[in-house]
């Protein structure tokens, strides 16, 4: 299965390019972060940002350290990003649902209890790992890639955590007409405009299923007060409001004058945005997972 796997300092493991599934050609490789003692763990798939069309799997390097020397696996996952000759959506939502139902179903060869799942994300990542959740079992998504070996199998997870995620990506779309009038990240993932199919933009948005018949994940929604790439109002703050609306467990860790990007940054660094939220993520999994 893995690519390589390698012994690391401390107590966990890390097995690198282990192949989740093959969509469309394309290989999609995760690095499993485990703690080193046998045993069934907890399990979260962790889904890099990057607009939709940048950024790796090893952004999750460090939280990947920090997890599985706590008691949990982490998943760091690639997935199909947009270019500009091909929008990525809803490609990247089945990448990430094959994620999903790979280490439900295989999981135990990695250390996984698979009725103990997450979903975890930042930015573009946090979009994705909430979309999943909250619609990954839903005709949309599910009816696509039959033939994948879990195709039958759920994606639905007891938690997300989502750290200055996009939950509503017409507000998204009209904030970057003024902050990135020149990458239309939205419109590069989507392929369209909402002039030119509005319904898309519901339908892609995760606060679209923030309802009452569909509350049974726990979300833990991170963001910074001072965020120019995703404004936290009208993204996690509205979506932490319509969680709430329909009687979800949401918790929020705010982070006063923090931008974007963060999630990156070593965990160790007690004056770290990472070093705060680390034991109140901790805390959260504990309850929920």
């Amino acid at each position: 299965m893995g690519l390589s796997s390698e012994a690391a300092s401390g107590d966990f493991e890390v097995e690198r390019g282990i192949e989740y599934g093959s969509h469309d050609g394309v290989r999609l490789l995760a690095d499993l972060y485990m703690p080193k003692a046998a045993g069934k763990y907890p399990a979260i798939v962790a889904v890099h940002g990057g607009g939709w069309q940048l950024g790796s799997r090893e952004t999750y390097g460090h939280w990947g350290r920090y997890l599985a020397t706590r008691g949990y696996v982490l998943m760091a996952v690639s997935y199909r990003l947009a270019t500009p000759e091909r929008k990525s959506y809803p490609d990247a939502v089945h990448d990430i649902r094959a994620a999903v139902q790979f280490i439900r179903s295989h999981g135990e060869a990695h250390k996984v209890d698979p009725a103990r799942l997450a979903l975890m994300g930042d930015s573009a990542g946090a979009h994705l790992a909430s979309l999943v959740a909250l619609a990954g079992d839903l005709p949309v998504f599910a009816a696509t890639y039959q033939d994948d070996p879990y195709a039958g199998v759920s994606t639905k997870v007891k938690a997300v955590v989502g750290s200055y995620g996009v939950y509503d990506l017409l507000q998204q779309w009209t904030h970057d007409q003024i902050a990135r009038p020149r990458d239309q990240i939205v419109e590069k993932l989507l392929g369209a405009s909402p002039m030119e199919n509005r319904r898309l933009y519901f339908d892609a948005s995760p606060m679209s299923y923030a309802t009452l018949d569909n509350n049974a994940t726990a979300f833990l929604v991170t963001y910074g007060t001072d965020d120019d790439i995703v404004d936290c109002q009208p993204q996690s703050e509205a979506f932490l409001l319509a969680l709430k609306q329909a009687r979800f467990f949401a918790r929020s860790v705010v982070m006063p004058s923090a931008g974007h990007f963060w999630m990156v940054d070593p965990i160790d660094e007690t004056d770290s945005v990472p070093g705060y939220l680390a034991p109140r993520l901790l805390r959260f999994l504990g309850e929920r997972l």
